[in-house]
This record gives structure tokens, sequence and C-alpha cells, in this order.
């Protein structure tokens, strides 16, 4: 478990508290969609990112991002990209609000097993999740004896061993991940798509998120926009319902890693493959852009970008930032240092979607924030990647032009885009 306090400047007295009891990263800044909302004026919107790394090197500690404007300190020290050793603190700007970020031991759920779930799930759908302590106090399906105490399902029946709890007619297995938003479940349909049962994702959304409009809109829209799109780059859409005043979404499992959580655990990638998971993308946003009317995903980046371990392919996530074309500026949203400067000022277009494919590329072939290579350029900032050895002047050439400032110098469609980055292939 992570605890999150927020200190007193001078006298450094808890003011607030955030716990994270199952959540693999952590989110904090002003705007409303972050785990932990900080109102104050020196605070970005999305200011900063802990990440649970599962690394030998580490030992599966936490890794702290900074994308904030006015940057972050770690125990005094200006940072964008740190380990994050227990008890730190982190000040978000010069003189902007301090956090205590502290470990707690858990003692119901094994330590530091989460990838293992998952790749476990991917196998042999089974995961290790439960100490036995915590297993006595589920529900049993099944009285079969020979099991694994590690199995999800019966070796006999193929019935869950273990629910946590039924929501309708889901058997919810174990929980993925949870923060400010919502909690995120892994749940058995025994009935599934034409009768074929099957795991699937269950987002739940917090019943704190019910009071705030925008968080609601975004909840909703996620699952509108799932439910009217059909592509292999895009999770299925299952259901939307409502059960004791909770919002539920259910949708595809995907079998896979994030390409920032990939990054930060092996490091970077060889431009052939960089080029061709954004090709990949490109397709995505093509079908995206080709709606009637266009529809401008408005959150590209590599922690929405997730690789499908089957087939090496790339699934984009998180639609609850989708916008229409044509519909009237609203919610500046989208992740600083991937953001186009027209998004920025709140009037995203579909060149906007494709600008963040240059800072994307910059992560995956350096593991470095895209931030570190934004300087100024006459008038502008721009990404400066000369001197990184890995980028060849053709795919810098590209990079360069999809992060030019006005939207109208950049490759006008997604696939004009993935033409040119085929024509860098190596």
């Amino acid at each position: 478990m992570v605890n999150l306090t927020l200190l007193e400047p001078q006298q450094k007295t808890p003011l607030q508290q955030w716990s994270f009891e199952n959540s693999s990263i952590i989110r904090i800044g002003r705007a409303a969609d972050n785990h932990v909302v900080l109102t104050d004026n020196l605070v970005s919107r999305h200011h900063l990112e802990l990440r649970q790394v599962d690394s030998a090197d580490n030992g599966g500690g936490w890794r702290l991002v900074s994308q904030g404007t006015n940057g972050t300190f770690l125990n005094g020290v200006l940072v964008i990209q740190s380990s994050l050793p227990d008890n730190s603190l982190l000040q978000l700007a010069q003189g902007g609000p301090i956090l205590q970020f502290q470990i707690q031991e858990v003692t119901v759920l094994e330590t530091g097993v989460r990838s293992q779930q998952m790749q476990a799930i991917e196998e042999n759908a089974v995961a290790t999740v439960y100490s036995a302590q915590a297993r006595a106090n589920l529900s049993s399906t099944c009285t079969h004896e020979g099991n694994s105490p590690n199995n999800l399902f019966c070796i006999h029946c193929g019935q869950p061993l273990s629910v946590q709890q039924k929501i309708r007619h889901y058997q919810v297995l174990q929980t993925l991940g949870q923060g400010g938003m919502g909690t995120t479940y892994l749940a058995w349909d025994a009935a599934g798509l034409a009768g074929s049962p099957q795991l699937l994702v269950l987002k739940q959304m917090n019943a704190d998120m019910v009071k705030i409009a925008k968080a609601q809109e975004l909840f909703e829209r996620e699952a509108y926009t799932l439910k009217s799109l059909n592509h292999p780059g895009i999770p299925k859409y299952y259901d939307f319902f409502v059960e004791d005043g909770k919002k539920y979404l259910a949708m595809e499992l995907i079998h896979g890693q994030d390409l920032e959580k990939r990054i930060f655990t092996t490091g970077p990638v060889t431009p052939s493959q960089a080029i061709a998971w954004m090709i990949q993308t490109c397709d995505i946003l093509d079908y995206l852009h080709s709606q009637d009317p266009p529809l401008i995903h408005r959150d590209i980046k590599p922690a929405n970008l997730m690789v499908r371990s089957s087939l090496n392919r790339i699934v984009l996530l998180d639609f609850g930032a989708v916008k229409e074309i044509g519909t009237a500026p609203g919610t500046r949203i989208g992740a600083e240092g991937y953001c186009a400067p027209e998004q920025e000022r709140g009037q995203p277009l579909t060149q906007s979607d494709l600008y963040a494919i240059g800072p994307t590329l910059i992560f995956l072939l350096t593991s470095e924030n895209p931030f570190k290579y934004y300087r100024q350029k006459g008038r502008n900032f721009r990404f400066d990647v000369a001197k990184v050895p890995t980028i060849s002047s053709q795919l810098r050439n590209v990079i360069d032009r999809v992060t030019e400032p006005l939207p109208r110098d950049r490759y006008q469609t997604a696939k004009e885009l993935a033409a040119a980055l085929a024509a860098c292939k190596v």
C-alpha cells in the first residue's frame, strides 16, 4: 500500500492523506481526473506520475516521472525521472505543495506479484493473488480438490475457485488497479458473448467521483465511444450499467503491457520496433479520424498504448477524452509533453493526435521524458533530438514535421504520417 500525505509547508504537519492499495500508477495534478487532485496554481494539470516498476534492479519499487511545467523536487532536488525511496518528500514546484510518499506493507495481498499475475492470466488463466488468509474470506464456487492455491479456475470443472464479489452476473476474481477515478477488476462472465464464457475488464466509477459532473461525463463518454467502434486496435465494448448507484463499464481484457511501463522496465527499443508500433497507432488514428464526424482521441501517450502480447500489436486505451470534430471547445485534456499547442488552448484537431506521435517516438528510443529535448528555437519551443544516435536524420525530419507548432505545417492525415514513417524503416 502507498500512502501520500499532504504536509503543511512550515511545520510539516499532515493536512490530508490518500491511500492506494492495489495501484501500479498514481497520477497527481490540478485536473479532476488525477488520483490526487491539488488545486494549487503552481501545479500543472497533469504534473506528476508515480509508477510501480517490476524490475530486479529496484526490487519492484516506485519511480516518479515529472511532467509539470514548474518542475518537481524530490527531497529538495529538481528531478524529471527518478527512483522513489520510501518516506520521500515531493514538492510540486518551488513553493508548491509538499507530499510525503510512504510504502506500507500489505498483509492481505502477497506483495510484488502484479506483473506475474497478468503473465499467468495470459498463459493459463491462473494468477497468484491472495494469501491463504485472504482466500479463506472469499466465497468459493467450486469444492473440487487438487487445485493449486494459485489457480483462479478449477482444473476439473473450469469454474472460478474464489470470487471477491458478484456485480450483476459478473464474478469479480481480483482487483487489477485502484485510483482516484475508479477501480478496475478482472471479472468472469459465465454466459459471455454468444454463450461463450470469458474473462473481461470491469471498470467501476468511484462513488465520490459521481459527484463530479466532468468525471461522470468522461466515464460515460468512454462507454459510448467504445460501443460505436469496431477495430482490432481498440478494446471491445461489452456492457455499461448502473448498479447500487455505481456505474460500470465491461470491456475486453487486453493481455499485454503499456509502452510506458515496458520502456521503464526493459529500456529503449530499436528504431524499427518503435516505427512499427507508431505505424500501427496511425492505423488506429486513421480509423478514428475517418468517423463521421471525426473523433479526436486527445490523450495519445505511451501509457495509453498497450502492446498485445500474442501479436505484438498496438491497442489504444482510454477513450474518456475522445472529442468529436466541430463540437464547442471544452476541457483541456492531454498529457503535458505529448499535447499539441492548439490542444493546450482547448482547440484540438485531428492533427493534434498526430503531434503526440513525435514525443512518443522520442520516449521509445531514449526512455527519457520528451521534455528533456524540448528547447526554444527562435520564437517557438521545439523537440531537438539531433544528438540522439538512434534517431536517423530521416526520422528526425518526421519528428520535426509532425510536431510543428502550427497544425497546417504538420502531416495532415494519419495515412500520410504512416507513409513517412514507413520510409524511415531500416
